[in-house]
């Protein structure tokens, strides 16, 4: 009876032991820099991709949004008071990637969430495992490229 009460003792001490640590290391969230265009004026907005909601405080009406180093036409939500179209789009010359609002209108806050790939960045690990969309550029080779890599 003692060996047996022994084995069970090591057992649930093995099984507790080989439990994985509550404690989580997360990386840094990643940060869209978006600058707003409205006419002549602009201001920017860094956003936390965590999901939280950044407010702009701002009156201008917005037309055009730069999103030089996030995927914001698709993991960003932009809130207005009313309805919009948001269109994106490459400047050819540069590669730069924009957000064109219509119609113009302020916009009252941003929500962005999930990870992007920096341009270069591996958007397909060694494994062949996708790992995220690319931030500005497109997937090729496993690699991010730049929207403008033929200039």
């Amino acid at each position: 009876m003692m060996k047996l009460s022994l084995f069970f003792i090591s057992l649930s001490l093995t099984s507790v032991l080989a439990l994985p640590s509550l404690e989580t290391r997360s990386a840094p969230v990643q940060v869209a820099h978006l600058t707003f265009h409205a006419g002549p004026a602009s201001y920017e907005l860094a956003v936390p991709a965590d999901g939280t909601e950044v407010f702009t405080n701002s009156d201008l009406s917005v037309s055009i949004i730069d999103a030089p180093d996030y995927n914001a036409g698709t993991q960003c939500f932009f809130k207005t008071d009313g309805e919009k179209t948001i269109v994106h789009s490459i400047d050819t010359s540069d590669g730069s990637q924009h957000l064109i609002i219509g119609p113009p209108q302020p916009v009252r806050s941003v929500t962005c969430q999930g990870i992007c790939v920096p341009t270069y960045g591996e958007c397909y690990g060694s494994d062949g495992q996708y790992i995220g969309p690319c931030c500005n550029g497109f997937c090729a080779a496993t690699r991010c490229r730049p929207w403008n890599i033929g200039n």
